[in-house]
Parts: C-alpha cells; structure tokens; sequence
C-alpha cells in the first residue's frame, strides 16, 4: 500500500500529475487545492497517497496535506461516495470548512459544493457528523461559532485599542472593517491592528 510519493514533477495537470521517482512515473490523481500548491514541473514534491484497489486498476491519489488525505478516506467510507465524488468535495470546499459544516449539520453549505445534493449532504451529515466532531475534538479544530466570538472579540480589542490612541470610533471602524475583508486568512490581534493602523495613517 502507497502513503507517500515523494519525486519530481514530470507532468503536471490541474487533476493529476506524474511524479517520477528514481526513474519510475506514478500517476497521481489530485484535488484542486493541493494543484495550488504545487511547485512547477521538474521540482521535487512530497504527497500523502491513498491507494485505491480495484478489480482491473490500481490508482493513486495525492493531497498537499495529511489533513486532506485522511478527509477523502473518510468521505469515501460514506455509502455513495467513490473516488470521483470525493476528490470533488475536496476541490470544491477547503477541509476545515467541510468539516464545520458537517459537525452543525449545515445543509445548505454542503449542497453548495458542486456534485453534492441535498440527500447526499443529508447522508454525509448522517454518517459522518459523530466522526468529524470527535476529530475536531483531538485535533482541537474550534467549532465555526466559536471562531466568529474568538473573531469578534478580537475586533473589539483592536477598536477599543485605536479609540485610545485617538482616533475616532467610526473612523477606527471602517478602517478596520477594510482590513478584514480584504485578508484571505484570520489575522493575530498585533497583525489586525498594525495593518489597520496603516490604513489610518495613509
């Protein structure tokens, strides 16, 4: 059984790749948010593999990261999910996100990644919903809401922190609302305060 590929990029597509390792090309099939991690052809890459035995094939399938790896064997432990659908799930919604939304049943989140219906969501919800909570659970992922009062609480302290230093409460506010819809990842109290403050002195 194949856990791990490590080698250089021979071809890279954005479904798959071929990595050649000592001199032998393996076929990987990949989801969309480990090919944005890729580097380009002719560079070294290390993925964590699942190996899918069947009848007439042996296939492989890469992720960037062992998190993405051991999701896509648990999705394909759901009666209905093969491969095919759970490399889609994982392209089409980050794991963390796929998780928080399976662990608060949210329906309508599940049904808006592209080739999951509202009776597939349901049995993901079904099947997976005690798995995923006890996961989160050891690897102390925060469930979705306590992130947001963690969020909001942190917003606070930067506004009453500029409010201090003088600025008034509106402007501090929009200044800071900017901030936090113009970064892709949650920023530290220090990192949401000096971009903040930067906006404010330009």
């Amino acid at each position: 059984m194949i856990a791990l590929v490590c080698g250089k990029i021979a071809y890279k597509g954005i479904s798959s790749i071929v990595v050649d390792v000592n001199g032998v090309g393996y076929r990987v099939s990949i989801p969309l948010s480990t090919f944005y991690e890729l580097p380009e052809a002719g560079a070294v890459v290390s993925l964590h593999v699942h190996t899918h035995v069947k009848e007439d094939a042996i296939n492989l399938f890469g992720f960037y990261t062992i998190q993405e790896r051991d999701f896509f064997q648990l999705l394909i432990s759901v009666s209905g999910i093969g491969p095919k659908l759970g490399m889609s799930i994982i392209s089409g919604i980050p794991v963390l996100d796929l998780m928080q939304a399976i662990s608060r049943g949210d329906v309508t989140k599940l049904v808006s990644i592209p080739g999951v219906g509202r009776k597939m969501a349901e049995r993901l919800i079904l099947e997976l919903k005690e798995k995923v909570v006890q996961k989160m659970m050891r690897e102390q992922i925060p469930a979705a809401d306590e992130r947001e009062k963690a969020g909001e609480m942190i917003k606070e302290d930067v506004l009453s922190a500029l409010v201090n230093l003088g600025y008034k409460n509106n402007t501090a506010k929009d200044a800071l609302d900017k901030v936090m819809q113009s970064s892709k990842e949650e920023l530290t109290l220090d990192e949401l305060l000096k971009k903040t403050l930067k906006i404010l002195a330009g």
